[in-house]
């Protein structure tokens, strides 16, 4: 059953220009330690573009909580990260992933999908969050 849908378009530019403006201050309050390190170990040629799809990770994953940034649910309350696969998915905490749970049917448990990507000046992300049955 799907639950929420949500997408984004970010300019890599304008997260560039974060970066350069407020650096350590927007990555410590926008960006999970795992992103943070992920992003990180990229050349400085890629950062921008790394941070930039994972803001509109997030920006994808509030519409599809519905709720945009507001009841609890905040940037660094979202987190991309990485299945052994290497897909990427959402890891919520705090006041998103207390949305998450209001969302779900009982006896269903959250399905989170996410794909990312860019093609400079920008980044999209798409977020699908369904729910399964729990398997008894």
């Amino acid at each position: 059953m799907l639950i929420g849908i949500g997408s984004d378009l970010c300019d890599i530019r304008r997260i560039q220009s974060a970066l350069d403006r407020f650096g350590e201050r927007f990555i410590t309050r926008s960006f999970t330690e795992a992103e943070q390190r992920r992003a990180m170990a990229r050349t400085e040629a890629l950062r921008a573009a790394t941070f930039a799809k994972r803001w509109a990770a997030k920006e994808a994953c509030a519409k599809a909580l519905g709720t945009g940034f507001a009841r609890g649910v905040f940037h660094s309350s979202m987190g991309v990260r990485n299945l052994p696969s290497g897909q990427p998915t959402m890891e919520l905490t705090d006041g998103a992933a207390v949305r998450l749970a209001e969302l779900l049917p009982p006896g269903t448990r959250p399905q989170i999908l996410l794909t990312i990507t860019d093609e400079p000046p920008y980044a999209f992300a798409q977020v699908m969050i369904s729910a399964l049955p729990i398997a008894a």
